[in-house]
């Protein structure tokens, strides 16, 4: 059975793959107009599914370039390789390695692991939430005017009006500001840590979210769909993330839209 110490192993050694070609001339594809990938991308996940099925094999993997690596339904991995690609191919050193596995539906281990910033958050069920070895926890801010929240948006947002730009604004005027870092797992680990107060956002994927969302509740904040409902990792995809307070009041904000 996988340990903490495993994941974390793994993260670590996938971000100094992301260091080391930090700031270099990249070979990029583009999977949509505005979504794309390197070769950092493919080396860090070819590194991870490789470790991941050397230590523990026939366990599933759903990966982001690769899709999903088939194996038994009750070890699961979600596995960001690089999340902020955009940011990455820009010379932007905000972006992580996300790692989440799930036995039995449950999601039990966590690591995200920004190497710029040498940050690595982490979690296991039942066991808090760290930063760094330190405990970590979301915000207690009570009052959607007091706080500073974060989203991100679709990648064909230019041309489906299912795009949260009207969520954006509604939030915008409610808070006292929205911020868009460009890595949902980063996102997710900013709010477990309390330096941002809330996030949401509308379709994502499992490995987008899975290591930020167990860390968010081991931290003691709430996370759910949009709609409040407690699955955020199937399709159709969204997630919600708070402390328990102001994540009621984010929730009444996001039924206004009756997405």
């Amino acid at each position: 059975m996988p340990k903490l110490t495993d994941v974390i192993d793994i993260a670590r050694a996938a971000g100094e793959i992301l260091r080391d070609g930090f700031g270099k001339q990249h070979e990029i594809e583009y999977k949509g107009e505005i979504d794309l990938v390197t070769e950092i991308d493919k080396r860090s996940e070819d590194f991870i599914v490789a470790e991941i099925g050397r230590r523990f094999a026939g366990h599933t993997i759903f990966t982001e370039e690769s899709g999903e690596h088939a194996g038994s339904a009750g070890h699961v991995w979600y596995v960001d390789p690089l999340d902020g690609t955009l940011n990455y191919s820009h010379g932007m050193p905000l972006f992580c390695v996300s790692i989440a596995y799930a036995q039995g539906g449950q999601l039990t281990l966590a690591a995200i692991y920004d190497p710029m910033a040498e940050e690595l958050y982490t979690a296991e069920f039942g066991g808090g939430a760290q930063l760094n070895g330190q405990p970590i926890q979301v915000s207690q801010v009570a009052e959607l005017k007091s706080s500073l929240l974060v989203t991100g948006f679709p990648y064909d947002a230019w041309t489906n009006p299912d795009n949260n730009f009207a969520e954006f604004e509604r939030f915008s005027r409610r808070s006292q500001g929205v911020r868009r870092l460009g890595s949902a797992a980063l996102d997710l680990a900013y709010v477990a840590a309390g330096r941002l107060d809330g996030f949401w956002e509308i379709r994502l994927n499992a490995w987008d979210v899975a290591a930020g969302a167990l860390i968010v509740q081991e931290a003691g904040g709430l996370v759910s769909n949009v709609h409040g409902e407690p699955d955020f990792i199937s399709k159709p995809q969204s997630i919600l993330a708070a402390n328990p307070t102001l994540h009621a009041e984010m929730l009444e904000v996001l039924k206004i839209s009756e997405r």
